[in-house]
């Protein structure tokens, strides 16, 4: 039998090239027989599809064209980001040259674990990690500047880790408070906070945390005031929520937090891609009073999923994540300048994620990803202008970021969800819902950059049409 060729090695490139063709036709072919934002027919129509593309998982003799074939139907089967009618999530199209660079790390396959296995990607990461830090907790040259509570820390003490996206990084976030302050430091955030900020309250034994009411759907510093008390606590803010891209007052709330020495976590996930916006950045004022921050790059950063990062102002607190195996971190070897990475993850194996984010910010600058920025942000307004122009449309509230959430008007909320339905259901549009003042609205999220005003335009009259009468 012959052994299969290797993605990297001697026989790498003359062996990737022909199966790089067979992957982008498929994604063509597949992308054509969808015809739409995402597969007609709905759960059972896909499933049926996909078991019949794949038939025998494990067949006895291997099928040379499976690569061909399983793409294929991937593609057909996916909703499709950077149609402009798939607009319901925080789920963006990922940049050509993001994906470029992740094709280099598949074949490369390095391992963050240990520096032999990542000597190049593990400097990589060092680099990135200090500087995207320092976007969080040092004014860039000419940038607006954000209003602290206290002075800014040096460049040296900032620093970043490198995770799977949110989830993962708000769940980093509450392991350092309670290994730093113990294990009775209580989560106090609001009830516009991710869902996942209460459960890592959960999975680390943490107190129960205390959830306050956010009826304007931002966490209220008089109401987070009242609520703190003299132990140890670790307020939660959110800049950009999930359900509107709302964003918290951040230093008024930062203000609270320095009075009652109580630790400042900021969920931007969704915000975050905001710093590189010079028109959008002061949204973010406040943002580096926190201990911690969750970025998340595969929003507003335009990147292959995975593409997470929490960013601590004093990286001395990432000490509480020190690990030792022998085999990855020997003492002698670290003495002798071998660099430690097994502190730098929860994981152990993981991706060098940290490339495809190098290479975006190399290629478009500052100035080219703000502009990305700019563009969706604009593209929400013009979207909400539209709707609030519409006789037959309410608007829940202008855009604080690129979420525009709008529903057909006197429609019940049954009829609101039965029309995100029907269009799921049809293919023709994938649009979110949110739940704001005690009513069920449809759910924008603009995160494709080469949506025109023609598009939006375009969804806006397919929910019309699909609003039964």
């Amino acid at each position: 039998m012959n052994t299969p060729p290797l993605a990297s090695g001697p026989e790498g490139r003359d062996a990737l090239r022909p199966l790089l063709d067979t992957v982008l036709d498929a994604l063509e072919e597949g992308a054509r027989l969808r015809g739409g934002p995402l597969p007609a027919g709905g759960p059972p129509e896909v499933a049926e599809r996909m078991r019949a593309a794949v038939g025998d998982v494990l067949p006895d003799e291997g099928d040379p064209e499976a690569l061909r074939h399983l793409v294929r139907a991937l593609a057909e089967g996916s909703a499709d980001p950077a149609d402009p009618f798939c607009a319901a999530h925080l789920h963006c199209p990922p940049l050509a040259v993001a994906a470029a660079a992740d094709l280099a790390v598949s074949v490369l396959n390095p391992s963050m674990d240990s520096w032999d296995q990542a000597p190049a990607a593990s400097e990589l990461e060092a680099q990135l990690t200090r500087a995207l830090a320092n976007e969080v907790y040092l004014d860039p040259p000419g940038g607006a500047g954000n209003c602290a509570t206290s002075p800014h820390r040096p460049a040296a003490n900032s620093d970043a880790l490198v995770t799977t996206g949110g989830t993962e990084s708000n769940q980093l976030a509450l392991l350092l408070a309670r290994e730093i302050h113990g294990p009775g430091v209580q989560l106090i955030c609001g009830a516009n906070a991710h869902h996942s900020l209460p459960r890592a309250a959960w999975l680390l034994g943490m107190p129960d945390p205390v959830i306050l009411p956010t009826p304007t759907g931002t966490l209220d510093p008089t109401t987070l005031h009242t609520a703190l008390h003299s132990g140890p606590a670790l307020v939660a803010a959110t800049a950009g929520t999930t359900d509107a891209g709302l964003i918290d007052p951040l230093p008024e709330i930062a203000r609270v937090c320095a009075t009652h020495h109580a630790r400042l976590h900021i969920d931007a996930a969704y915000g975050g891609g905001l710093l590189f916006s010079s028109r959008h950045r002061d949204r973010l004022t406040g943002i580096d009073s926190a201990d911690t921050v969750t970025l998340d790059l595969h929003k507003l950063g335009w990147q292959p999923v995975a593409a997470g990062l929490l960013a601590v102002r004093d990286k001395s607190d990432l000490a509480a994540l020190h690990q030792r195996a022998d085999y990855l971190n020997a003492d002698d070897d670290t003495e002798a300048g071998l660099p430690d990475l097994l502190g730098r993850s929860l994981r152990t194996t993981r991706r060098p994620d940290i490339l495809k984010i190098a290479v975006t910010l190399k290629t478009l600058g500052r100035t080219g990803l703000g502009a990305l920025v700019d563009q969706v942000c604009e593209r929400a307004r013009e979207f909400a202008q539209l709707v609030h122009d519409h006789p037959g449309f309410e608007l829940h509230e202008p855009p604080t970021i690129s979420t525009v959430l709008f529903r057909p008007a006197s429609a019940t909320d049954d009829a609101v969800a039965a029309v995100r339905r029907k269009l799921l259901t049809d293919g023709r549009a994938v649009l979110g819902r949110a739940r704001a003042a005690n009513r069920l609205w449809l759910k924008v999220t603009l995160l494709n950059p080469t949506t025109r005003p023609a598009d939006l335009a375009g969804l806006l009259k397919l929910v019309e049409g699909t609003t039964p009468r």
